[in-house]
């Protein structure tokens, strides 16, 4: 069990919404490896979603069990919750949410701020995941001054900073060209040879039909686990 680092067993959540009860999952489980490589996929509305939330400790179940890191997410209070995201968990989002006002280093710095680090081993860390990422010469720019694929590499290097055990990527070339949007692709691709577990929601097939393992939602269901 110690190669599990998520866990899902009979997870269900249920929202009120205008006094309408809404399951947005009915009894899901699955678990996921250290160092796995998977897409989950699903239309609007089909819960993929609320899947993620749970995976990344913003949401808790109505019931069932999740195991993040190998912790019950139920148990935990929201001050825990928000340790285990940062330590457990790097997120990257189609809409990148990089500070404006900040430089890019600095954007790649704040996470590190809740580790209790000094600023100088913050600077080199964040220094170090940028550099991976190629992006050594945009430190000193703000966000608007990159391109769409420039910034998704720095909430890419803001993610890996902390050295997360699982990434969690929602639809992460959602706003990028094609060929931008392979190119982030493959950064996860690297990520996940080092041994970080990636994690990749989305509804688009092709990226599905890349990944070593998909899980696909529907009306709250795992309707398939595994690769065509």
């Amino acid at each position: 069990m110690n190669d599990i680092c998520i866990r899902m067993e009979n997870v269900y959540k249920e929202y009120t919404v205008a006094d309408v009860k809404v399951q947005a999952l009915n009894n899901v489980s699955f678990s996921v490896k250290k160092g796995e490589y998977i897409t989950i996929m699903g239309p609007s509305g089909s819960g993929k979603s609320t899947l993620m939330n749970m995976i990344g400790c913003l949401d808790k179940p109505s019931g069932g069990i999740v195991e993040i890191g190998g912790k019950n997410t139920a148990t935990m209070n929201e001050k825990e919750l928000a340790f285990l995201r940062n330590r457990t968990v790097g997120f990257v989002f189609q809409q990148y949410f990089l500070l404006p006002s900040m430089t890019v280093l600095e954007n790649v710095m704040l996470p590190l701020r809740y580790q209790n680090l000094d600023r100088s081993e913050s600077r080199r860390r964040a220094i170090a995941a940028l550099e991976k990422m190629g992006l050594q010469d945009r430190m000193k720019h703000t966000p608007n001054e990159l391109s769409g694929g420039q910034k998704q590499r720095v909430a890419i290097a803001r993610a890996t900073v902390t050295e997360p055990q699982i990434i969690l990527a929602d639809e992460p070339t959602g706003a990028l060209d094609s060929e931008t949007g392979r190119n982030v692709l493959e950064l996860f691709k690297q990520i996940n040879k080092g041994g970080t577990t990636v994690i990749i929601v989305t509804h688009d097939a092709n990226i599905g039909a890349d990944s070593p393992r998909q899980i696909c939602i529907l009306d709250g269901k795992i309707i398939k686990d595994g690769k065509d």
